[in-house]
């Protein structure tokens, strides 16, 4: 394609992206799955774009929306809502990533061959739900709060679990040696100095950036946290880990005194946290990266492999039944009937699946091209079904039925909010 053609696309793209995410309002449709259409239609439909006009960049792009996804997500993660909502939510999201993993496992080593190892990288990548696509179905559905709070840190903790682990899994493969102790000591180490770092840098910078009076940019503290990302990979140790705690700490200094973290500043120091305006700032950063990959995966979806669109819909299928078992198993029985049923549709990937896909094959894994190709169909299949089952819970007699399922809920008195 033109260089000149390859910017008016882009830009488009990015103005349809932001549009798109107002239209949500009106159509009650993700724009997930409009830019996910658009990316069919001008790619494998029209064949007007080719995966390799975005895929030039795609190893270093997906560090960098990693440690933007991670910082930003970090931010929203509070304390007081992580013990409020601590139980239901780590039931949920741990026993969610589990049983993926397990369906992985079993359908693709019979279907398709793959080793134990892929299988569970692809439930790695798979294990969480999208907060963009999840997040606005709760602000517009009518639910309780504890429900749109676990909901919510669902979707958060999940993506970190993701990435942990299949981190940890590609660590794993590149030991030729493998010796479970020794791998589980350097993982260990890993996170724990990545998290160490990521606080100790979060307590600092916000101590400091606000005197640097002369270069007020609101660049200046994403350019931090790829300084963190960095330093830290280089260390050798989990970047991504760092920038989650880079940005948990940012959205928690109450609990992140400087006098405590770092002595050595002493007990006058002045800690700034970011703006609403930095915080919307980021937010449009994810914001721009979820319309570059979400629309990549359009464009990128193999729609002459019917083996891998058959198995796409056979994993999502097999995904949303056992949600129901997972939320009938694992949600506090004081969530209103209702609202479990709508928490037992909320299984859509997203943009974290969506970055994580293109790493196995990054990492020379041998199936690292079906597990991509599996993962997008997965995601677009996913956005499909909860789009469709909010339609039936809300508009029409279907819910009645379904709801049924869930009868034991509703039977406790609420918790005080």
């Amino acid at each position: 394609m033109d260089a000149a053609v390859t910017v008016l696309f882009l830009g488009i793209l990015i103005f349809l992206g932001n549009i798109l995410s107002r239209f949500f309002t009106i159509t009650k449709i993700p724009d997930v799955l409009f830019l996910i259409a658009l990316g069919i239609i001008v790619g494998p439909v029209l064949d007007f774009v080719e995966p390799s006009a975005f895929g030039v960049v795609g190893p270093i792009f997906s560090e960098v929306t990693l440690a933007i996804i991670l910082f930003e997500g970090g931010l929203h993660i509070t304390v007081d809502a992580l013990k409020k909502a601590m139980t239901g939510t780590l039931a949920i999201t741990i026993t969610n990533f589990v049983g993926i993993t397990v369906i992985c496992i079993v359908v693709m080593q019979y279907f398709m061959g793959f080793t134990l190892m892929e299988a569970c990288m692809l439930g790695a990548i798979l294990g969480g739900t999208s907060s963009a696509v999840v997040i606005p179905f709760t602000n517009y559905l009518n639910m309780g709060k504890d429900t749109k709070a676990i909901l919510a840190l669902e979707s958060a903790i999940g993506d970190v679990l993701c990435i942990v682990i299949l981190l940890a899994l590609i660590d794993v493969f590149k030991v030729q040696d493998f010796n479970i102790g020794h791998v589980a000591g350097n993982l260990i180490a890993s996170f724990l100095i990545a998290i160490i770092i990521g606080v100790v840098a979060g307590v600092w910078w916000s101590s400091v950036y606000h005197k640097l009076v002369t270069i007020k940019s609101i660049f200046i503290t994403p350019a931090f946290v790829f300084i963190v990302f960095g330093f830290v990979s280089l260390l050798g140790f989990s970047g991504a880990i760092a920038a989650l705690a880079l940005g948990v700490t940012f959205g928690n200094l109450n609990y992140f005194k400087a006098e405590k973290v770092l002595p050595f500043l002493g007990n006058d120091v002045t800690q700034v946290e970011l703006t609403p305006v930095e915080v919307e700032f980021f937010s449009q950063l994810v914001s721009l990266l979820k319309t570059f990959f979400f629309i990549y995966i359009g464009i990128s979806i193999h729609f002459t492999n019917m083996d891998i669109l058959y198995i796409g819909a056979l994993l999502t299928i097999i995904i949303y039944l056992a949600r129901i078992a997972m939320v009938w198993f694992t949600i506090p029985r004081r969530i209103p009937v209702a609202d479990a049923a709508y928490m037992s549709i909320m299984e859509p990937k997203g943009l974290a699946s969506a970055v994580l896909a293109s790493m196995p094959l990054q990492a020379g894994i041998a199936a690292g091209q079906t597990i991509q190709d599996v993962t997008y169909i997965v995601i677009f299949f996913s956005i499909v079904a909860c789009s469709i089952l909010v339609f039936l819970l809300e508009k029409t007699s279907f819910a009645k039925g379904y709801q049924k399922l869930f009868r034991v809920f509703g039977k406790e008195p609420q918790e005080n909010t």
